[in-house]
């Protein structure tokens, strides 16, 4: 590979993820781009982002089509320099590369860091790249990462990957590699046991497969594909090996729903959680707001928040629900607590179940915390919450009752120790002074880790809650 073409790898952004799906792309072969400019919409476990390019350039290839998953480390897209003479392409390389770089260029650089780290947007992992990144911005920004990888270095044939169930025929194992190698394979029909590999000892390359394709006469394209084990149940339209039944569907398990999966699994598989639960009479709590929206209409916080409120006024009285159980490597165990509360609220999103937390909530008024639950549920379901804003939370407040159900056995958020749940509010018969009543009562439902407390914590931190629920205003004359 030429000495001019840079390649820019798939960043970790910032997440500790492994893996993202491929969007779209917002560049072409052959287009010109500049530095810090948005060259494709990734999907991570947490959030859409976009990724700039740290080069400055014409783009050469793009490593992926839309759909596609990409590991983390991966090219992404290679880049014709600009000119061996850019600072902008030179910068990155003799960066990323270890050269010593000039004192302008050092300068540059931190200035771009600096900026990027005090919140443009762009947060750029390692360092950054100079070059005409520190003039004004006039785009839109979405929550979007960049870094500048080790590059300026040729893309290394992929590793060998041992072949998997499907590629196999009499008398030969076909020398597959990626998984995007077999999946372009299968998307354009072509046969990858009737391909000469032309890496060593016959492994089969991309360009093998594009070259197949290419060639819609060749025999690996006329070839009928080697069919699919797939256990236990075939293809979509066919029939279900266990039930019997067609399959109207296959869904692939990715994104925020994946790692919703995961994060459930890990959790009832760790913590021995139980679970309390009280109804609680909210009639007072809404009289009050009721009252207060006369005054102020557009100024009043939701229901939602003066119970947030009440929460962390909570956990302040009963720190155990604000912690977290760590088991380190020698097994050894200890119970870490915080200096403060993220408090996290469930959100509902057309991309699965988030959970964006309000950072140092403890600190937030009722009105403030109306004014944050509000943004951080616009941002999650456009998709722009930042990784920060999803994965910091030490207590998860859940108000399932706007689906209309009463109560929820809940699975913790891991690594948390406690969830409170809120069900829906309704007319209800209640005592009050010793006569029957029509109430709005709601039920309120804890799930917590027993390793970090027993019953009588969590029956405290309930009953605290409920209480404030029934007199909110004496409550909150308290806090």
């Amino acid at each position: 590979m030429s000495s001019d073409m840079q390649v820019f790898k798939l960043p970790d952004l910032g997440e500790g993820l492994t893996e993202a799906e491929l969007v779209n792309w917002l560049v072409a072969v052959g287009d010109e781009i500049v530095v810090d400019q948005p060259i494709a919409e990734v999907e991570t476990a947490k959030s859409m982002v976009e990724v700039p390019s740290p080069y400055a350039g014409t783009v050469a290839e793009l490593h992926g089509q839309a759909g596609e998953t990409l590991d983390v480390g991966k090219p992404l897209i290679s880049i014709s320099r600009a000119g061996s003479g850019s600072p902008d392409a030179a910068a990155p390389a003799a960066l990323s590369s270890g050269i010593d770089a000039s004192p302008a260029v050092e300068a540059a650089a931190e200035t771009y860091r600096t900026e990027e780290k005090a919140g443009s947007g762009n947060v750029l992992i390692g360092y950054g790249t100079p070059g005409g990144a520190t003039g004004g911005r006039t785009r839109p920004r979405k929550a979007s990462v960049g870094v500048v990888d080790r590059l300026a270095e040729p893309v290394a044939d992929p590793v060998l990957e041992p072949a998997v169930a499907g590629t196999r025929i009499p008398g030969k194992l076909s020398a597959v590699i990626s998984p995007l190698v077999r999946k372009m394979a299968r998307d354009h029909g072509v046969s990858l046991d009737t391909i000469e590999g032309s890496g060593a000892s016959g492994l089969i390359m991309r360009r093998d497969v594009e070259a197949a394709i290419s060639t819609p006469d060749s025999p690996a394209a006329l070839a009928p594909a080697p069919a699919r084990v797939e256990a236990p149940a075939a293809a979509e339209g066919s029939l279900d090996g266990r039930t019997g039944l067609a399959v109207s569907a296959r869904t692939p398990v990715r994104g925020v729903r994946k790692a919703v999966a995961a994060n459930m699994t890990k959790s009832r598989a760790e913590i021995p959680e139980a679970t309390v639960w009280v109804d609680v009479d909210a009639t007072a709590l809404l009289d009050m707001r009721a009252e207060l929206k006369k005054r102020a209409p557009h100024e009043t916080p939701g229901l939602l928040a003066f119970i947030a409120r009440f929460v962390t006024a909570g956990l302040k009285k009963y720190p155990a629900l604000n912690t977290r159980f760590e088991t380190a490597a020698d097994g050894s165990q200890e119970i870490v607590g915080f200096d403060g509360i993220n408090l996290g609220f469930a959100a509902q999103t057309d991309r699965g179940l988030v959970v964006p937390s309000v950072r140092n909530a403890h600190k937030l008024s009722a009105r403030e915390l109306d004014a944050e639950i509000r943004r951080l549920t616009a941002v999650a379901r456009e998709g722009k919450a930042t990784p920060t804003e999803l994965g910091s939370g030490t207590f998860t407040l859940n108000n399932y009752g706007v689906f209309g159900v009463d109560g929820s056995a809940a699975i913790i958020n891991y690594p948390e120790v406690a969830m409170l749940g809120v069900g829906r509010i309704i007319d209800k018969p209640w005592v009050v002074n010793g006569e029957l009543a029509v109430r709005k009562v709601t039920e309120l439902t804890l799930a917590f880790d027993h390793r970090v407390c027993d019953g009588e914590t969590a029956a405290g931190f309930l009953r605290y809650v409920a209480d404030a629920i029934e007199n909110p205003g004496g409550a909150l004359a308290d806090m």
